[in-house]
């Protein structure tokens, strides 16, 4: 079968071999697949990244040295049941999964994988058990982006939101979209976010922000504070020692960028009390001032990725249309003109999120 093969820093085309099914697999062909925000990362600093997953705990056995076939942000169609299987699905269904599949008992993750090719290549073997349907009537492009919109979800969920919280989104790429889609599922707002790009800055909106700001003109935390702060607020150390007046609302702030010097930025501008996820993955070295977070009181967590439950979830929510991700949607390419998407990818003026479409 052909992919796009990552070898030693670049993207070739290649022809790999076949999949062959373990126990409990079904072999899909790949209709999709989103080029993701780590997938960047991972081809940029294929080193770093490779060191800081062996550090991290080995989560992903990528290799620099050797070939690997990226994919992990999939929809597929079925086209064989393999051994042992119960025959849930039909060749011609479409499905959707997490990026994991299992041989036996063990867990393979999908993507950054030597020994089992991602969706950036014409066939995938995974797990039956692991296999959502594509519901019917829902474009089967949509169900590509499950994944990362269910990073929002997992995000937004993490957060322990409560009505009369305010948001901020620092960062809209797919994943800060992604956030600010899922704010939308709740009983909070204003919504604002900041990007210094008016494509993204324009996607925001149309994702359900409703203030948006460019860091390079005003202050997002500014814009936070007038949202948090009600009309006649005494905003004096009486005040507050005595607990008189009206309170601030409760701030909570999505780290969605994923690069040095953010966190402190947003410790720093955020009011105190606030709460601060960290959405964004940054693979390098990062420093803050502890200060600020003691002062302030400042709630500081980090997530990563979903559950299955919340997997589940986000693929109902873009079915349902409670998330529209049409907009997010912004180029598709088939496997020749990979290399050239991550290049179009590093502006964020150009694209949003690119699909593979290997059978092109």
């Amino acid at each position: 079968m052909r992919a796009a093969v990552f070898r030693q820093g670049e993207f070739v085309v290649d022809t790999v071999p076949d999949p062959v099914l373990a126990e409990g697999q079904v072999l899909v062909r790949t209709r999709a697949c989103g080029i993701c925000g780590t997938d960047l990362h991972a081809a940029r600093y294929p080193q770093a990244f490779f060191a800081l997953a062996q550090r991290a705990g080995g989560r992903w056995n990528f290799t620099p040295d050797h070939d690997v076939v990226f994919g992990h942000e999939y929809v597929a169609e079925v086209v064989a049941n393999g051994p042992s299987t119960e025959g849930r699905f039909r060749p011609g269904q479409l499905v959707t999964s997490m990026p994991l599949t299992l041989a036996g008992t063990t867990v393979h993750g999908i993507g950054y994988n030597p020994d089992i090719p991602g969706a950036y290549a014409e066939y995938m073997p995974l797990a039956e058990c692991m296999l959502l349907p594509v519901p019917d009537g829902m474009d089967p492009d949509h169900a590509a982006l499950v994944e990362p919109m269910a990073v929002g979800v997992h995000a937004v969920n993490h957060a322990r939101l409560a009505k009369g919280d305010v948001p901020l989104v620092v960062g809209c790429g797919p994943i800060g979209l992604a956030v600010i889609a899922a704010l939308r599922l709740h009983e909070v707002g204003p919504i604002i976010a900041a990007d210094f790009s008016p494509a993204r800055r324009a996607l925001a909106q149309r994702m359900g922000a409703d203030i948006v700001v460019d860091p390079a003109a005003a202050s997002p935390y500014a814009a936070l504070d007038r949202a948090v702060t009600p009309e006649g607020h005494d905003a004096s150390r009486y005040a507050a020692l005595f607990g008189l007046g009206t309170p601030k609302r409760p701030a909570v702030l999505f780290e969605c960028v994923g690069v040095p010097g953010v966190i402190h930025a947003m410790m720093e501008g955020a009011p105190a009390g606030a709460r601060i996820v960290v959405v964004g993955v940054s693979m390098e070295t990062d420093r803050f001032e502890p200060f600020f977070g003691i002062v302030k009181h400042l709630n500081l967590q980090f997530v990563l990725a979903y559950t299955a439950a919340e997997f589940a979830e986000t693929l109902d929510h873009i079915a349902a249309g409670r998330i529209d991700v049409a907009p997010l949607i912004t180029g598709r390419v088939g496997l020749d003109s990979v290399a050239g998407a991550f290049r179009d990818l590093a502006s964020p003026e150009r694209h949003a999120k690119v699909l593979i479409e290997p059978w092109r």
